[in-house]
């Protein structure tokens, strides 16, 4: 009976291995990604006398996402990030909308060393930012370029379910305020966010080879 038992196991083995690194191996080709945290904004970014605090809430972000394969896809995403006076300065309020189409590459495949339910991902692209001042200098709107770059660590719950925290800088390619009167309550630099988010399947778990 014992021999008969382990023969069974012997020829089950391949084929539950091969299930389990199939499994290992899919991935969701469509994502769906929110995101909710803080921001970062760089003191250049303002006109003398006009300073804001340090570190701003909220940052929202909001993202869709298509993996062409197990390590790379492309992104498209919204953010959205509310920067406020610090005191001593004259009061205001910035609200610093973004879109970005960004590339995405998965690492799970590369950093080996990494436990099977930690993941990193790491995205860069371009997109376009939407500045809206309020109190009082709503007349001081403005948009420019940018170019987004950040790393995303995620925390696998399921196949299709992770926590991730991500961390992304976004470079402002703007001119100088002319005339300086043009930047006051308003904003032309860069962005540093912080945001834990949730990362969930819209496809399923599929193999995307």
């Amino acid at each position: 009976m014992n021999l008969m038992k382990n023969r069974f196991i012997l020829l089950w083995l391949p084929l539950l291995f091969s299930l389990h690194v199939s499994s290992q191996d899919q991935t969701s080709i469509w994502k769906g990604q929110i995101a909710f945290g803080g921001n970062f904004p760089s003191k250049d970014g303002f006109v003398e006398n006009f300073e804001a605090k340090s570190f701003n809430l909220p940052t929202i972000n909001l993202e869709l996402q298509h993996m062409f394969n197990q390590q790379f896809g492309a992104k498209l995403d919204y953010g959205y990030n509310r920067i406020i006076n610090t005191d001593n300065t004259p009061e205001f309020k910035v609200n610093y909308s973004r879109i970005n189409a960004q590339l995405v590459y998965d690492a799970k495949n590369t950093l080996l060393f990494l436990p099977e339910q930690i993941n990193i991902v790491g995205h860069v692209g371009p997109g376009m930012t939407f500045i809206k001042p309020l109190a009082g200098y709503s007349d001081n709107k403005l948009s420019f370029f940018n170019v987004m770059a950040g790393l995303e660590f995620h925390h696998e719950l399921s196949e299709t379910i992770s926590m991730y925290l991500d961390t992304s800088y976004i470079l402002g390619l703007s001119k100088d305020f002319e005339p300086i009167s043009e930047g006051y309550g308003s904003f032309n630099g860069d962005l540093f966010t912080v945001t834990l988010g949730i990362s969930f399947s819209l496809s399923g778990c599929q193999y995307c080879d």
